[in-house]
């Protein structure tokens, strides 16, 4: 199946320090269990999952200052 069937989102989920974590997936929540592949249950925690900002690649340079 082509990845173009089953577009991919960047993502911007606040986290409780008052930064933002990237992720991409399909939908917020593809993205959030894609980071729990790649992130520690400790800095999971840190995410708040209901609050994130759907971006686009040429977004990406407004936000580059706030990831953490």
């Amino acid at each position: 199946m082509s990845s173009f069937s089953n577009p991919h989102y960047m993502y911007l989920f606040a986290l409780k320090n008052g930064k933002r974590k990237l992720a991409y997936g399909q939908s917020p929540e593809d993205a959030l269990d894609i980071l729990k592949i790649r992130l520690t249950p400790e800095e999971m925690d840190q995410i708040i999952p209901t609050e994130y900002v759907r971006i686009n690649q040429r977004e990406l340079q407004k936000y580059v200052k706030e990831l953490g």
